[in-house]
């Protein structure tokens, strides 16, 4: 019995080499042998946002597999692509909309077969087709959640001319020095140069002398009025709640947090535009699992059912047209995103710049943020 416990340890990959080698002996297990099962039982490694390894998001993938895969959780697709091209063996992450093209043109993204994805018939059409789903023709991202970036404030606590004519401009104002929060991302440099007067698609890729130029007067501004720069989205909820922020760049999950813990909280639309964005899986070639089992997990993603706790529980959109009828009509009807074509219409949608502008972008901030913290 002890034989074959360690066995089906060393299958699913629940065993160090060392150990292995080791326990062998004991066991009667050839050293010959150890290889193929350490092989055979690789377990899938992905990496993904923090909150997202919960299994209520890849259900079907444990009913089939019995177990969860490896996760390694990252706060932004950046530091997610130095980790692998340092050597970390992921076979799925979670990139966005904005940045899967920063693991094409790095080698890394593998396409996908989309006849082995049963759920894929069923995602909206105009997110199989979207900019970063597809890269020069090939499928690279199966997308699969989606929602908004704007601003998160306290009704409460904010003054008037804010609630009677919300904008972005509130990161840069010196009257909300100390109360507001940006996202630690270049993206506060780009917004800056929204407010002052410029096209999203006019500045989304900018470089040289005016990405200098606006750093230096708009990142600057947005960090020094920060109380704090988020990367944590519970170190934020709890800021809000407290009122030790009044506003912050945030994301759909915190105002449904928020109001069912009885906090006030509105969601603005910024007279210079809100933003949508939509992020998926995407298949690696620096992994060693079996890709069968990547395609599962994938595919579990895709599900209604996963859509569905999306829905009720996070406040985000799904891929799968067929989650929005599982789901508590209440909840869509308060989530007010079931129409990803009518939303992209409506808002402003996160591009994909070039690998060359992210990374003067990725330097940019960094150095500012050396300069200024």
């Amino acid at each position: 019995m002890q034989r074959i416990k360690f066995i089906d340890r060393m299958a699913q990959g629940k065993m160090s080499r060392r150990h292995m080698m080791q326990s062998a002996g004991a066991f009667g297990v050839g050293t010959l042998v150890l290889p193929h099962l350490a092989n055979a039982a690789e377990v899938l490694t992905c990496l993904e946002w923090g909150g997202y390894d919960a299994a209520d998001y890849f259900q079907s993938y444990v009913d089939k597999h019995g177990a969860q895969p490896n996760f390694s959780i990252f706060s932004g697709e950046e530091e997610a692509l130095a980790k692998v091209r340092a050597g970390f063996a992921a076979d799925v992450m979670h990139p966005c909309n904005y940045s899967v093209g920063r693991f094409v043109s790095a080698g890394l993204a593998v396409p996908l077969d989309t006849s082995r994805l049963s759920n894929w018939k069923d995602i909206f059409p105009i997110l199989q087709a979207a900019e970063g789903v597809v890269e020069n023709g090939d499928v690279v991202m199966a997308p699969a959640d989606w929602g908004n970036s704007s601003i998160a404030y306290r009704p409460d606590l904010v003054d008037d001319d804010f609630k009677a004519n919300p904008s972005w401009s509130i990161f840069y104002d010196d009257k909300y020095k100390g109360k507001v929060s940006m996202l630690d991302n270049e993206l506060a440099i780009i917004i800056g140069a929204m407010v002052a007067g410029k096209s999203y698609d006019d500045v989304f890729d900018m470089s040289g002398d005016a990405l200098a130029a606006a750093a230096k007067e708009w990142g600057t501004k947005a960090i020094d009025n920060s109380r704090f720069l988020w990367t944590d989205a519970s170190e934020l909820q709890q800021a809000m709640a407290s009122g030790e922020i009044v506003a912050a760049y945030a994301w759909n999950d915190l105002i449904k947090n928020l109001r069912s813990d009885g906090i006030p909280v509105e969601y603005a639309v910024p007279k210079e535009g809100m933003f949508t964005w939509f992020c998926g899986l995407t298949l690696l070639n620096s992994g060693k699992a079996d890709p069968a089992l990547a395609y599962d997990f994938i595919d579990a993603w895709l599900s209604p059912e996963t859509g569905k706790v999306l829905i009720e529980e996070s406040g985000y959109g799904h891929a799968n047209m067929k989650s929005f009828e599982i789901s508590d009509p209440a909840q869509v009807e308060a989530m007010g995103i079931t129409d990803p074509q009518g939303m992209m219409a409506d808002t402003i949608v996160f591009r994909n710049p070039s690998d060359e502008v992210q990374t003067e972008h990725n330097r940019v901030w960094g150095d500012l943020k050396a300069l200024k913290l």
